[in-house]
């Protein structure tokens, strides 16, 4: 047997035995829902660790190559990853499990903070409940900059790249689409001009690190990932169809001045405008939520917020609080609170189920172009940039983690919120501080540091230190 064989046979031997059904990965999946914490850059380093680093499903690259398509599209990048890695994994049927059961402990937990905060008025002491998670999934945040930088970041020119898409999007307020496409064009160009260290190895020859190849997927494309003319077809119609037919329904049998149309048309919209996730269009949805339709009260979309902050799932799922506030109010016969539900899982479905579509459509494409030089070049540069995306992230997150406080900057250009750093919160950052040293440190399991800043957080509360 020549060494290429035995290679390939003991790489077989050690990926057949334990890749995982679909029913091993349903609680991988649920693992990584119930632990979505921190937004984008929380979610995708929870994702990360688990995927690429514990289970080792798929490569590095793969990943990353995943993660840049999906930062391309509109809506929650995040849940877009789980989507497109469990389609990878387990066809459709994986990509509807990981992309549902990503949103599900937020749908839940969303609509249970909803009815409390619809009966009662306030959620702060659930609020209190994830204070200490905050500070945990920081420490998870950075740690996952850190790791992901260091294998994307491959020479000066990825870092260079990196470094300006950081300070692009945190001080000058670039649009994020605008900092992708830059990328995306500087890399297809010197990609195509066979520029070194824009290649797929980053200039760095056959040195590969050990996750890049080993995984249990493979580097092969399977065979469902094959697009074909006739399986778009039957994909953009199904899910098309599973989008639009309940926006026309409800508009034919209840006309466009319901608050259920109301509802599923404006959600609909932001579903296909929602680029660089929810902060990007959240400025808007509440102009409109409190100035057109009247669905909140000004204050009311930032407790929106804070729900979906301190909650599993996409930041974009405060959407669903808006849905179930804008038919509570406006409940026609049914009672308040049904009306809210349906109001609620109604902006929930209008806004997910065109993610699935992006993922479906567009995903077979995506892993056929893996191999193309300048495709390598663009995806290598979105990458970097993508790092740099994720460090504004990890930064902000830290500040509104710490900090109780911040104000504008806008001068020479600038424009970016700095904290107020006599409004630090000296519990927070004691936490954060923890959670990085037993991470960093002590290399501490994820579960085992979560577990420990919440308990310490709810101890903070009852004790009253909390403010």
């Amino acid at each position: 047997m020549t060494d290429a064989a035995a290679t390939s046979s003991i790489s077989t031997e050690r990926r057949a035995p334990s890749f995982p059904t679909l029913g091993e990965a349903f609680w991988v999946w649920l693992r990584i829902a119930l632990l979505s914490f921190g937004g984008p850059a929380g979610q995708i380093a929870v994702m990360h660790r688990i995927l690429v680093e514990e289970k080792h499903w798929v490569s590095e690259s793969r990943f990353l190559h995943a993660l840049n398509y999906c930062m391309l599209l509109p809506g929650p990048e995040a849940q877009q990853l789980a989507t497109y890695i469990g389609w990878l994994m387990h066809r459709t049927r994986g990509g509807i499990m990981a992309g549902g059961l990503f949103i599900v402990p937020g749908v839940i937990a969303i609509m249970a903070l909803s009815y409390i905060y619809a009966a009662f008025g306030n959620v702060a002491f659930v609020a209190a409940l994830f204070f200490g998670l905050k500070a945990a999934v920081l420490a998870i945040v950075i740690q996952a900059v850190f790791r992901v930088g260091k294998r994307a970041l491959k020479n000066r020119v990825m870092q260079w790249l990196a470094g300006a898409a950081f300070v692009a999007i945190f001080f000058f307020n670039v649009p994020f689409p605008v900092i992708i496409l830059a990328a995306g064009l500087i890399g297809f160009f010197a990609g195509r001009a066979g520029l070194a260290a824009f290649a797929a190895g980053g200039g760095h020859g056959s040195e590969k690190s050990t996750a890049l190849v080993d995984s249990l997927l493979g580097d092969e494309l399977p065979l469902h990932a094959r697009p074909s003319v006739a399986s778009s077809l039957r994909v953009a119609a199904v899910w098309l169809l599973l989008w639009l037919i309940p926006v026309a329904l409800l508009f034919l049998l209840l006309g466009h001045g319901n608050v259920f149309t109301q509802i599923a048309v404006f959600f609909s919209k932001m579903a296909m405008v929602t680029f660089g996730g929810a902060y990007a269009v959240l400025a808007y949805v509440a102009q409109q939520a409190v100035e057109n339709y009247h669905w909140l009260r000004p204050h009311e979309m930032l407790d929106g917020l804070g729900m979906a902050e301190t909650t599993p799932g996409p930041l974009i799922m405060v959407l669903q609080f808006v849905g179930f506030m804008a038919a509570f109010r406006d409940p026609g016969t049914l009672s308040p609170m049904i009306a809210g539900t349906l109001g609620g899982l109604l902006a929930t479905w209008v806004t997910f189920t065109p993610c699935f579509l992006w993922i479906f459509l567009g995903a077979p494409f995506i892993e056929t172009m893996r191999g193309n030089k300048a495709l390598a070049g663009a995806l290598s540069a979105i990458t970097a940039a993508v790092v740099g995306v994720i460090l504004n992230l990890a930064i902000w997150f830290a500040v509104h983690t710490v900090f109780r406080a911040t104000f504008p900057v806008q001068r020479f250009g600038l424009s970016f919120d700095a904290p107020v750093l006599t409004s630090v919160d000296p519990w927070a950052l004691a936490l954060s501080v923890a959670a990085a040293v037993a991470i960093f440190r002590f290399n501490a399991g994820m579960l085992q540091t979560l577990a420990a800043c919440a308990a310490a957080g709810v101890a903070l509360h009852f004790a009253g230190l909390l403010g």
